[in-house]
């Protein structure tokens, strides 16, 4: 059974402690006012953030990609299909947050033992470092296209995300991000300077188109790249502790749920928006082998959508790099941190800790690092990684179901059957596609 959480009188008041109270002090006003937009306002943000944060470098790619061999006819829905995927794992995180108070890791380690804690924490450092380095390749793409140096991309993008980390306080790193995550949706206007005809989409929204060329190989690895660009490991990891982080409570559930609902609905529209911005490719019959980076596509892009449009798709890949790069390195301090039993919060100073600091500073040197490895086959990598990361998912997903059905740490929050069905399906799912996609590459050796 867990200890109970020590009581004020038996432990130090923190600034920890001092700035999520005055955060929640504000909650309870707002509630006792009945001001619901300025408590969604308060309560939101994990949500956002994770779903936006998931629009990274190699999932805007994996969806560019997508449109540029297929279209838009099959995957408009079935991008969808993966953004309900992806809020079904995110609420049971939510709820498995507000019911602990406990980060992802620290839970595994203390109801499932040491031996699928640390297997989960390899399962989260091996894919979030693959990811990391995918994330500087968005960012170097960027900025090449606006003709910087790719060391000199990099560079900045390890400079803007050190200093996110200098803010010392949770809210206001929160917001910044938030900020700069409304960049995802650049490549909405991008996709309307494709002048995409309104018909094929209308149709591909209500019905479920066929798949141009039949079932292969090369159509199930882009299907698994669209689900890894929506449904990672470390997407349950981040929300859960950042929930902890930001203090939010059983009370707060709904305003959860929603938070993470909105984010899934940005995060879907802007993820279609890349695909048809990316489609006039497809209907110009251009090889997508040949292109290797974000700045490659842009460039590509330009005669269809112009140079605002191609500018806009360049600076959205920047955006969903650097967005991204900050929260799956937080990602990391947190389990890190929560393994070892140290401070793990976005409200220390660096002293407090260093533990939580020093694992984002140190993945994320280690990923720049290898992005500027000359000759390194960049859009190869991006897809290999989202394809990765789905499966990936199944052992995460798994450990997730086991938490959330244990009614002794979540009381009425449990999990009710039609969650676990669900949440069968999609770890059913991701498993089979998993299984084929091994057949098929086994079978073509």
């Amino acid at each position: 059974m867990m200890e109970p959480l020590a009581s004020l009188e038996e432990q130090d008041v923190t600034r920890e402690d001092v700035l999520r109270a005055s955060d929640r002090v504000k909650v309870q006003r707002s509630r006792a006012q009945g001001r619901w937009l300025r408590l969604f306002w308060l309560l939101s943000g994990p949500g956002l953030l994770v779903m936006l944060g998931e629009n990274d470098g190699p999932s805007m790619l994996s969806y560019a990609t997508t449109g540029a061999v297929y279209g838009v006819g099959f995957f408009i829905p079935f991008i969808l299909l993966t953004f309900v995927m992806a809020y079904l794992v995110q609420e049971m995180t939510v709820r498995l947050g507000v019911a602990t108070y406990r980060g992802h890791a620290e839970l595994i380690f203390q109801r499932l033992g040491p031996f699928w804690g640390y297997f989960a924490m390899g399962d989260l450092v091996f894919g979030n470092l693959l990811t990391l380095v995918t994330e500087f390749v968005a960012i170097q793409a960027g900025g090449m296209y606006f003709g910087l140096p790719r060391a000199l991309s990099v560079g900045i993008g390890v400079a803007i995300v050190f200093s996110s980390f200098a803010l010392r306080r949770y809210h206001t790193w929160e917001r910044g991000m938030l900020l700069l995550a409304a960049g995802n949706l650049l490549f909405i206007p991008a996709a309307l300077l494709a002048h995409p005809h309104p018909g094929p989409v209308l149709h591909a929204v209500a019905s479920w188109g066929p798949l141009p060329g039949g079932f292969n190989k090369k159509s199930l690895v882009l299907m698994l790249a669209n689900i890894g660009a929506t449904v990672t490991p470390w997407m349950i990891f981040f929300q859960q502790s950042a929930v902890v982080d930001k203090g939010l409570t059983p009370a707060d559930v709904t305003q959860a749920r929603l938070d993470t609902a909105l984010g899934a609905l940005l995060a879907a529209i802007a993820a279609i928006a890349a695909l048809i911005a990316a489609a006039p490719l497809y209907h110009a019959h251009i090889d997508v082998t040949a292109l290797s980076s974000g700045a490659d596509f842009a460039t590509a892009l330009k005669p269809y959508l112009g140079h605002a449009g191609a500018a806009m798709f360049a600076l959205g890949m920047t955006e969903a790099g650097l967005v991204a790069a900050m929260t799956i390195s937080t990602s990391s301090s947190y389990a890190l941190a929560e393994t070892l039993s140290v401070g793990r919060s976005l409200n220390l100073d660096f002293a407090s800790g260093r533990w939580f600091y020093g694992a984002a500073i140190l993945s994320t040197l280690v990923a720049a690092a290898v992005v500027l490895i000359p000759g390194a086959p960049l859009l190869a990598m991006i897809l290999a990684v989202n394809v990765i990361a789905t499966l990936l998912m199944a052992p995460a997903l798994l450990f997730l179901l086991l938490l959330v059905n244990d009614r002794e740490i979540m009381g009425n929050l449990a999990n009710g059957w039609a969650a676990n069905l669900a949440g069968g399906a999609i770890i059913l799912g991701i498993a089979v596609a998993g299984a084929i996609y091994g057949l098929m590459t086994v079978s073509s050796l």
